[in-house]
């Protein structure tokens, strides 16, 4: 059941079901539902499983995806969100951020002249404030925005890695579909009117992934998920300030 929850459903198989829809259109299209037989039963447990396997293949090849585009980038971007020559966040906001969650990991926070002199402690101090965040707001009931912001990189980092095989599908279907026209078998009923819809479903399905699928919206998901994990420290501030 861990496969069914939110997370899952938005980020991975959301990608998964938007990338194989043109073959799955072609399925529903080109069998005959007027007089269901095993090919049509088939065809369903198919498409069923096959949701299921795209989300898994959605999740790896995103991953992958990732790992090639911060290589690509100047390597795996660290949260600089807290350090002092960043204006994402407002100088009172960062300052009294830092000064929480340092307190938090049992240490002093940097100053302006420690993150200048000594870059590499500094950026393994930001590592560990942001793993500490990232561990202590969890609860995607009480940083829903936080958890929403998190999907959305997931969404969008998964379908570009499968932006190939959605261009590719689009290419096959439209050629598989003009096939069956041509030859006619038995198994399938595709009239013209059908492959006319299939084709203009197909082109601006294809238009999708070459232009609306890209690194820069993999990166900007990205930066808006790390500024609303440091703005998160806000709910923790004032949880711990009522509690006390």
């Amino acid at each position: 059941m861990e496969f069914l929850d939110a997370y899952s459903i938005r980020a991975r198989l959301f990608p998964a079901i938007l990338t194989i829809a043109p073959a799955v259109a072609l399925a529903l299209l080109a069998t005959n539902w007027t007089d269901p037989g095993l090919s049509e039963i088939v065809s369903t447990v198919g498409i069923a499983v096959l949701f299921f396997a795209a989300a898994d293949l959605a999740r790896r090849m995103g991953r992958r995806r990732e790992r090639q585009l911060f290589a690509e980038t100047g390597g795996k971007p660290y949260n600089t969100e807290l350090c002092h020559d960043n204006s994402t966040l407002v100088k009172g906001m960062r300052d009294r951020y830092r000064t929480f969650i340092a307190r938090k990991i049992n240490q002093a926070p940097l100053s302006e002249d420690d993150e200048r002199q000594n870059p590499k402690a500094a950026r393994d101090f930001y590592d560990e404030c942001f793993f500490w965040l990232r561990e202590n707001t969890r609860d995607t009931e009480r940083f829903k925005l936080l958890f929403h912001e998190n999907v959305s990189y997931g969404f969008r980092r998964n379908l570009l890695g499968l932006k190939p095989i959605g261009i590719l599908l689009n290419i096959l279907v439209f050629a598989l579909a003009a096939a069956i026209v041509w030859l006619e078998p038995g198994f399938a009923s595709l009239s013209d009117g059908k492959l006319v819809f299939l084709a203009i479903f197909s082109l601006i399905h294809a238009m999708f992934f070459i232009f609306g699928v890209s690194q820069s919206s993999v990166l900007d998901a990205s930066r808006t998920y790390a500024r609303q994990l440091a703005l998160s420290t806000e709910t923790l501030i004032s949880s711990e300030n009522k509690a006390g």
